[in-house]
């Protein structure tokens, strides 16, 4: 702090600045998040990408972005319209993560993902219904995306399309579907530990 120009000001001044009650007594002006090329992302030979399709609320982008960078993905893709970007609440719902998980933003997700496609990638889309297999059938080897969807509305039929296989996880309660944060978790897991058992 003491080679950057900084004031100290009340918690009343700080809490304008941010925007919010949750400032724990700092607020920083920072550049606008540095977003990733999306083709970098599949350069290893077996990254795991995970995509959002119309993801719009940034705390459930964050939360992502936490399970994301902690399975160990090469990073995120997220659409120019109608998705939340990296904004301060998104870097505070992913507890850090967003300082280290490469981000990407696209124009058109299912064009990315024909292109994810031709750079040998196999693009699975968790969905909970329609023509799905268990998250436990694909091998799960080499590059892989995997493309979830918002809460309310799913995958985007031409985004659902554009994956090679379209997995669920079993549901046996009451709830018909689960936070995507909590989808991608599950998923991300089980895509680690199916890896490992059949290498």
């Amino acid at each position: 702090i003491s080679e950057r120009e900084h004031t100290i000001a009340g918690g009343g001044e700080i809490e304008a600045l941010c925007g919010s009650p949750d400032h724990q007594g700092v607020c920083a002006e920072a550049e606008r998040f540095p977003y990733a090329d999306p083709d970098e992302l599949l350069e290893p030979e077996d990254a795991v990408v995970v995509c959002l399709d119309e993801v719009t609320d940034p705390h459930n982008l964050g939360a992502v972005a936490r399970v994301a960078e902690s399975a160990g993905a090469a990073g995120l893709v997220i659409p120019q319209r109608r998705s939340a970007e990296v904004t301060p609440a998104a870097c505070k719902a992913s507890a850090g993560a967003l300082e280290h998980l490469p981000v990407a933003m696209v124009r058109n997700l299912a064009d990315w993902l024909a292109e994810a496609k031709d750079a040998k990638a196999w693009v699975y889309g968790a969905a909970a219904e329609g023509e799905t297999v268990s998250y436990d059938t694909p091998d799960y080897s080499g590059r892989v995306v995997l493309v979830l969807g918002s809460e309310g509305r799913g995958l985007r039929p031409r985004v659902a399309t554009a994956c090679d296989q379209l997995v669920s996880l079993p549901q046996r309660g009451r709830v018909g579907s689960l936070n995507v944060s909590t989808a991608a978790a599950a998923l991300l897991y089980g895509i680690l530990q199916l890896r490992k058992s059949r290498a």
